[in-house]
């Protein structure tokens, strides 16, 4: 598959853009475990024009993690076509891509993200006005969900010869005004994150004859089957992975490996080992006190640990240490359970060639 000139190989597998998780650091981890793309986490157009530090630091790009998309969102025209020159001549991505998907109401109750669904001929202008800036020197890309709510879904045709899902018209008009990928999240805004993601819908917008740009297929990968059932499925060009990296980036070597046909040996201790690893760039990269804060999602999330018996108490432990030497302890003392716990999971349900 290939944005422009990006050859992102066969079957790519993407990163998703998520506030407070794809910082460069949690990026290069995933980049390193076989992330085809990564994705920044949200840059808000209004406070890049506004020169928020904060939100600049979210521009810091490294070059081992490209290729590398920089997302932005906003409301107002002006505001995200100046924020994409900013952002491009900045950090200067191998991507720029227009977040319409956020559900959150702080930015889909202003409008903004995936509130755009209810104004689509906006969305559209945005984008246009954003290609015809930047456009030349970076594609632009589009990320947005299935509509804004369920009863929206669908809508009479252009032709007039029936109903047509939603998507798959915005979709075409996303292309024509100059979008050079897709991203759906199979899920309309007013699902947020609930329920099952719909990849029929997605599925018929990558059917559709008159779609040249690649489709990139979001929600509800979780594992190598999954990732492997919507390229035949549903004929996306690339899927994308988001939530299922909590506490696991070495997922996308679990993919790989699925749609590869290959095999990479992934220990308790190697993915203990990572955790490490992730725990110390966060406090290296802010400090100790919100580096551990910012880590406690994917210790809470990591699927390491579940299932483990009488393992409540450590867990807390985890998530209430203040010191990473505190925590890099615990998991010292637990790195023999999770090893054992580990084996006998192994034992109880072998694997057969």
């Amino acid at each position: 598959m290939k944005i422009r000139n990006i050859d992102l190989g066969e079957h790519p597998v993407l990163l998703a853009p998520m506030e407070d998780v794809t910082d460069i650091g949690f990026r290069l981890l995933c980049r390193r475990l076989g992330a085809s793309m990564v994705y920044s986490e949200f840059v808000a157009a209004d406070a890049l024009v506004r020169s928020v530090s904060k939100t600049f630091q979210k521009l810091r790009v490294a070059d081992d993690e490209r290729p590398v998309a920089i997302q932005t969102y906003g409301r107002f025209p002006d505001a995200v076509e100046e924020a994409a020159e900013i952002i491009v001549g900045t950090a200067h991505p191998d991507v720029l891509d227009l977040n319409f998907g956020c559900p959150v109401k702080r930015v889909a109750g202003k409008g903004a993200g995936a509130g755009m669904l209810q104004t689509p001929d906006l969305m559209l202008d945005i984008i246009s006005r954003v290609v015809r800036r930047v456009g030349d020197r970076v594609p632009v890309t589009v990320k947005t969900r299935l509509g804004w709510d369920v009863p929206g879904l669908y809508m009479d045709a252009p032709d007039g010869s029936g109903r047509t899902p939603f998507i798959v018209d915005l979709a075409e008009r996303i292309q024509d005004v100059g979008a050079e990928a897709l991203t759906i999240h199979g899920r309309t805004r007013s699902q947020m994150y609930t329920g099952e993601a719909d990849w029929t819908l997605i599925g018929e917008v990558k059917r559709n004859p008159r779609m040249r740009i690649p489709i990139i297929g979001n929600g509800d990968i979780t594992d190598g089957a999954g990732a492997k059932a919507a390229f035949e499925r549903y004929g996306v060009d690339a899927v994308m992975v988001g939530r299922a990296t909590f506490g696991r980036p070495w997922i996308f070597r679990e993919i790989r490996d699925a749609l590869d046909g290959t095999h990479t040996c992934m220990t308790p201790d190697w993915k203990l080992d990572i955790l490490k690893e992730q725990i110390h760039e966060s406090i290296e990269r802010i400090d100790e006190y919100r580096g551990i804060l910012h880590i406690r999602r994917h210790l809470a999330a990591t699927p390491l640990f579940k299932g483990i018996p009488n393992f409540r108490e450590t867990r807390i432990a985890m998530l209430q240490a203040e010191t990473e030497q505190s925590l890099l302890d615990i998991l010292e003392t637990v790195r023999p359970i999770v090893r054992e716990f580990a084996n006998q999971t192994e034992n109880a349900h072998p694997t057969t060639s």
